[in-house]
C-alpha cells in the first residue's frame, strides 16, 4: 500500500510540474495584434487662428454739459431708446460769486451811463430842433446815447449768462438743458440728481452725464499675437463666439489691423477690428467678451483623414492600407490643408480604402 501511495504522489507531482511548464509556455507566447481600420471621409477643413476681445458699438459717445453746475433733473435711464436732440438732463448753474459781482457792477455802471447819456441826448435834441446847434454836434450825443443803450443790453445779457447759462434772446436755455447728439440707446448714466458736474473745456474733459450708442452697428475689437498677425489681411472672415450667447455663432469681416503692436505680459499684441453682421432684430449687449476664429484658409467637401494616421519617412508621407484581413501595405499620399486634427488628402487613397489605425 505504501508503494502505491508513493506512486500516486509522484504522478500528481509530475502532472503539476507539467501543467506549470505548459502554462508558462502559453504565457510567453505573444498574442497576434489586431488593428482597427479607418476609411477616408469627405469634410470641410478650416485653418484658423484665434483672437480674444469684446463686442462694442461702432458709434458710442459721451454726453457732457456745456456749463458747470448741479444736476437738477435726469429724464432718461440706461436702456432707453432716444432720438437726436432729445432732452437728457437739466443742469442748475451755481454762478461764481466774483464773476457775478463783476457782472452786477457792470450792469449798474451801464445804467448810470445810460441815464446820463439820455439826459444829454434829450437836451441837445431840443437844441437841434430849435436849430441852435448844428447837426454834426447833435450827432455826437446821439451816438453816445446809442452806445450807452447797447452797453446796458450787453451788461444785462452778461449777467443773465452767468446766472442762467443763456440769454432770453436765445429763445431757450440751451446750455442748461442737456440733449442727445445722436439716435441710439442709453448705455450708462454715471451721475445722479444732485451731483456736481464740470463743463467740457480746453483744460478739462468734463463730467459724463450719459453714454449713448447705436446698437444696430457693432464691431469686434480684439488682439492677436505677433506670430499670427502676418497671416491676416483686411477682408478676412471671422467667426465670433460670444461667451454669453454660447448657442449661436456670429460672422464678421476684418476691417483693420493695427500697424503698431503693444507689449502685454511679455508678448507683442496687435489690435484688430471687424464689423459684426447682425440678423434682423438680433441684439448684442455692449461689452460682451468674445473669441474670434479668423479663417486663414478653407477647403469645402474634400477627402480627408485623421492626421494621426499619417506616417513619415524623411519628407515622405504614407499610410498603411489593408490589402487582406490584417495585412497592410504602404501607400504614399499627397496631402493638402490641415487644421491640426484632420488633413486633406489630394492623392494616394480613396473613400473605399481601409487605413490601418490603432490596435484594439
Amino acid at each position: 500500500m505504501k508503494t502505491v501511495f508513493k506512486v500516486l504522489i509522484g504522478l500528481v507531482l509530475v502532472a503539476v510540474f507539467a501543467g506549470t511548464i505548459y502554462y508558462l509556455y502559453q504565457k510567453s507566447q505573444k498574442k497576434p495584434v489586431v488593428y482597427n481600420t479607418v476609411v477616408p471621409f469627405k469634410t470641410t477643413i478650416i485653418r484658423k487662428t484665434v483672437a480674444t476681445g469684446s463686442v462694442v458699438p461702432r458709434k458710442e459717445i459721451e454726453i457732457k454739459p456745456k456749463v458747470s453746475g448741479i444736476i437738477e433733473e435726469i429724464f432718461i435711464e440706461p436702456g432707453d431708446i432716444i432720438k437726436k436732440d432729445q432732452l437728457i438732463a437739466r443742469v442748475k448753474i451755481i454762478p461764481d460769486m466774483i464773476n457775478l459781482n463783476n457782472a452786477e457792477s457792470r450792469l449798474k455802471r451801464a445804467q448810470i451811463a445810460l441815464e446820463e447819456s439820455k439826459k444829454n441826448y434829450d437836451r441837445y435834441h431840443d437844441l437841434y430842433k430849435q436849430q441852435v446847434i448844428p447837426e454834426a454836434e447833435f450827432l455826437t450825443f446821439e451816438i453816445a446815447h446809442k452806445n450807452a443803450t447797447q452797453e446796458l443790453e450787453s451788461a444785462e445779457d452778461n449777467l443773465e449768462l452767468i446766472r442762467e447759462g443763456a440769454t432770453k434772446k436765445a429763445g431757450q436755455v440751451t446750455n442748461t438743458l442737456i440733449r442727445s447728439t445722436i439716435n441710439g440707446m442709453v448705455l450708462a448714466v454715471p451721475v445722479e440728481e444732485g451731483n456736481s458736474v464740470i463743463e467740457s473745456n480746453t483744460f478739462n474733459d468734463g463730467t459724463t452725464i450719459a453714454s449713448v450708442a447705436d446698437m444696430n452697428e457693432m464691431i469686434f475689437e480684439g488682439k492677436v499675437d505677433e506670430s499670427e498677425v502676418g497671416k491676416l489681411s483686411e477682408g478676412m472672415e471671422l467667426i465670433l463666439t460670444i461667451g454669453a450667447i454660447e448657442t449661436e455663432k456670429f460672422s464678421a469681416k476684418l476691417e483693420r489691423i493695427a500697424p503698431k503692436g503693444v507689449e502685454e505680459n511679455g508678448a507683442i499684441q496687435f489690435e484688430i477690428r471687424a464689423s459684426v453682421s447682425l440678423k434682423e432684430k438680433q441684439f448684442i449687449r455692449a461689452g460682451y467678451s468674445a473669441n474670434a476664429d479668423i479663417v486663414l484658409d478653407r477647403r469645402v467637401d474634400v477627402l480627408a483623414i485623421n492626421e494621426n494616421l499619417l506616417k513619415f519617412e524623411g519628407d515622405t508621407a504614407f499610410v498603411e492600407v489593408e490589402t487582406a484581413p490584417q495585412a497592410y501595405e504602404k501607400r504614399l499620399v499627397k496631402t493638402g490643408l490641415s487644421d491640426g486634427l484632420v488633413i486633406e488628402v489630394l492623392e494616394g487613397v480613396t473613400e473605399a480604402d481601409k487605413i490601418k489605425g490603432e490596435a484594439k
